[in-house]
């Protein structure tokens, strides 16, 4: 997968410690785009290719400031892995940002998954960092 380029700025200061953001996504190439784009932007980055191991790693205590999950995924989709977050007191309130190409709509992932950040695929890099800044900034109150 390509990122879709556009110029984007720095995410974050270097006085900062870096924050951790969990892609969920059966693809390789996305995960690889995606990392390093993310680290690129000063993110630590932690990965899952499907949707169980993304909840062992967060069940694990793996606690990102926000989670990039792809909807249509093998064994576990990003469906029921959202739907095992919201059971889950822990990890409910960790944000998610939905990356996908599967053609569903906003309004309808947001009627599944309540209020979440939505980004297609490929995702343009500032909407994408611009989802993440948010969602991490909303994390961290």
């Amino acid at each position: 997968m390509e990122v879709a380029s556009e110029t984007a700025s720095p995410g974050n200061d270097a006085d900062l410690e870096p924050l951790t953001i969990l892609i969920v996504d059966d693809d390789r190439a996305v995960l690889n785009a995606l990392t390093e784009l993310l680290e690129g932007e000063g993110y630590k980055v932690a990965t899952a290719t499907g949707g169980l191991e993304g909840l062992r790693q967060l069940r694990g205590g793996l606690r990102p400031c926000v989670i990039l999950l792809d909807l249509m995924m093998p064994t576990m989709d990003g469906w029921d892995f959202r739907h095992e977050q919201m059971k889950d007191q822990a990890l409910r309130d960790i944000p998610v940002v939905v990356i996908t190409a599967a053609g569903f709509s906003e309004a309808s992932v947001r009627t599944q998954f309540g209020n979440i950040e939505f980004v297609a695929k490929p995702p343009p890099v500032k909407g994408l960092l611009d989802a993440i800044r948010r969602s991490c900034e909303e994390s961290n109150h």
